[in-house]
C-alpha cells in the first residue's frame, strides 16, 4: 500500500470516527471508575470502548480532514504519516501516566485508546518513514508510430485503396 492510500484510509476512519463521536445515540455513559474530566460535553464511551467527548471528537474530525487532504500529493501525505506518528506515539505515553490520560480533564485519553493510538503511531511510523518505492509509468507510445496490418482488399486485390489494383483491368 502507498502511503497516499493509507493517508486517505486514516483519513476516513478518523473522520468517521470524530463524526460517531459527535452522535449521542453512539456513546455510552462512562463508568464510575472512569478518571474524571472537565470537559463532559458529549462524554461517553465510543460504541463502549473508546472514551471521548467534544474535543476529543473534534481532534478526530481535524485528523481525519488532514488526511483526506494529504492523500493527494506523496510529499504532504509522508509529512501527514510522519506527523501523525509522533503525535499518536505521544497520546499513547500521555494515556498511560496517570493525570495526563485525561490530558489535564481536557481530552479523555484512558481505557483502549492507548492501544488504539499506539498501532495507529506503529502503523504511521512504517508508512512515513519507509523507502517508496519507484513507481515508473509505462511509456506512451504514439499510435502513428506503429504498424498495425492491414487486411487485403479483396475488391481491388491491393491492400491499399491508393494504389492501383494488381488485376490490370479498371473499371469505371
Amino acid at each position: 500500500m502507498r502511503t497516499e492510500i493509507f493517508a486517505l484510509f486514516v483519513g476516513m476512519v478518523y473522520l468517521s470516527a470524530g463524526l460517531l463521536g459527535l452522535i449521542p445515540a453512539a456513546l455510552m455513559p462512562p463508568p464510575v471508575d472512569a478518571p474524571p474530566t472537565k470537559v463532559t460535553l458529549l462524554y461517553g464511551y465510543l460504541l463502549g470502548l473508546f472514551p471521548v467527548n467534544l474535543p476529543h471528537s473534534a481532534v478526530h474530525i481535524a485528523i481525519g480532514a488532514w488526511g483526506l487532504v494529504a492523500w493527494r500529493h506523496v510529499a504532504t501525505s509522508m509529512l501527514f504519516a510522519r506527523s501523525l506518528a509522533i503525535f499518536y506515539a505521544a497520546l499513547a505515553v500521555m494515556g498511560l501516566i496517570p493525570g495526563m490520560n485525561t490530558l489535564y480533564g481536557i481530552l479523555p485519553l484512558h481505557g483502549h485508546d492507548v492501544w488504539l493510538h499506539a498501532i495507529t503511531a506503529g502503523v504511521a511510523i512504517y508508512f512515513g518513514w519507509r523507502p517508496e518505492v519507484e513507481r515508473r509509468a509505462a511509456p506512451i507510445i504514439d499510435r502513428r508510430e506503429q504498424v498495425a496490418p492491414i487486411a487485403a482488399e479483396r475488391r481491388q486485390g491491393h491492400p491499399d485503396r491508393r494504389l492501383p489494383s494488381v488485376s490490370g483491368s479498371e473499371e469505371l
